[in-house]
């Protein structure tokens, strides 16, 4: 694997921020990241630096537990490889959204990304399986998931994309916000426009509850909200608190629809020019991370609805026997279908 130059986390104030949306979306101002690491690049191994850099964009801020945990995961990766192996890391968009940093990844421009399970699934299909509704019974039900060999297991089915998943950060459950009044009952979802991730499973998830579901990217929804675009959306109550979503739309009701997991992976190109030992640091350092994320996710949650509530948002916690009937019908469809009756199966079976 050939030398990178890298520029720690801890350092990143000396490197060029992008400003705008606009920019973030830019195919061309990745292609000027990448060129300028290009140059870093030469100009290390002409120095023959020993150090091999793994450049890692995701779309949140750096507030959120899971950049938090990645922090945490640069420093023991250095560590663990006594400074051999490092990681920077680009939050907030830098160098793309979700569905762009995946292609990155298969083009072997780009080494990690975190992404939603929810956009993960327009490249491995067999993640459609984690927007089934309802099909996580608890917390302690999907972290079992993610350390079983089931888990495991649907993590190498992005391999033959070029992507190799390797660990699972918890999510939490998704429930619906609105901008005019509370949603105790599905039967009042009907017909408001919804905003969804860009994924089958959420589209046919709203759908099925009588909502228009319109997909719109993260960083437009508070706009689209103020506006009027969309009369509500769906997330967990970090996201909500820290999007600040809650201004506009402030009835939060807790259905917990789905339990999404976010996927940290690393480009097939990466890990296949990897040495064993390098797999191995980068394996257990994100597993480290991994376990550290739970605990501040934990906390992170219970923190927001707090804030939530000093907030003057208005939350309820519904009856969900009538959610989770209305959604029997689509969870039948999943099982239905061959590839997934499988892992529903496997996935409900997973005891914690």
């Amino acid at each position: 694997m050939s030398h990178r130059l890298i520029y720690p986390e801890r350092a990143m104030h000396r490197m060029p921020v992008l400003k705008s949306t606009r920019q973030t979306k830019s195919f061309f101002t990745l292609a000027v990241y990448t060129a300028l690491l290009s140059v870093m690049s030469a100009w290390a191994c002409s120095n023959d630096a020993p150090v091999s850099v793994l450049r890692l964009g995701h779309g949140l801020d750096t507030r959120h537990p899971v950049h938090r945990a990645l922090v945490e995961m640069a420093e023991d990766l250095e560590a663990r490889s006594g400074g051999t192996l490092q990681m920077v890391i680009y939050p907030a968009e830098q160098l793309g959204n979700e569905r762009e940093s995946l292609e990155l990844l298969q083009l072997g421009s780009l080494d990690l990304t975190k992404v939603s399970a929810a956009v993960l699934e327009g490249f491995v299909p067999a993640f459609v399986v984690t927007g089934v509704p309802y099909l996580f019974r608890d917390e302690a039900h999907r972290h079992a998931f993610f350390d079983h060999p089931v888990g495991e297991k649907l993590l190498r089915e992005a391999d033959p994309l070029r992507l190799h998943g390797l660990v699972y950060f918890d999510a939490g459950a998704r429930s619906f916000y609105t901008r005019e009044r509370l949603i105790p009952h599905p039967d009042g979802l009907a017909n408001l426009r919804i905003r969804t991730q860009e994924s089958p499973a959420a589209i046919a998830l709203v759908r099925s509850l009588g909502a228009a579901a319109t997909p719109i990217a993260w960083g437009e929804l508070y706009t689209a909200l103020q506006q009027g675009v969309v009369d509500g959306a769906e997330n967990n109550p970090p996201s909500y608190l820290s999007s600040r979503h809650y201004e506009t739309a402030p009835y939060f009701v807790l259905d917990e629809h789905t339990a999404v997991p976010d996927v940290l992976l690393v480009s097939g190109e990466t890990w296949n020019q990897l040495t064993e030992q390098q797999q191995s640091w980068l394996t257990e350092s994100a597993r480290a991370a991994a376990s550290l994320q739970r605990k501040l996710w934990r906390k992170a949650s219970e923190a927001a609805m707090t804030a939530l509530r000093n907030e003057g948002v208005e939350i309820l916690v519904p009856d969900r026997g009538p959610f989770v009937d209305r959604l029997a019908v689509l969870r039948e469809s999943y099982r239905q279908r061959p590839e997934l009756r499988g892992w529903i199966d496997d996935i409900s079976g997973v005891k914690p």
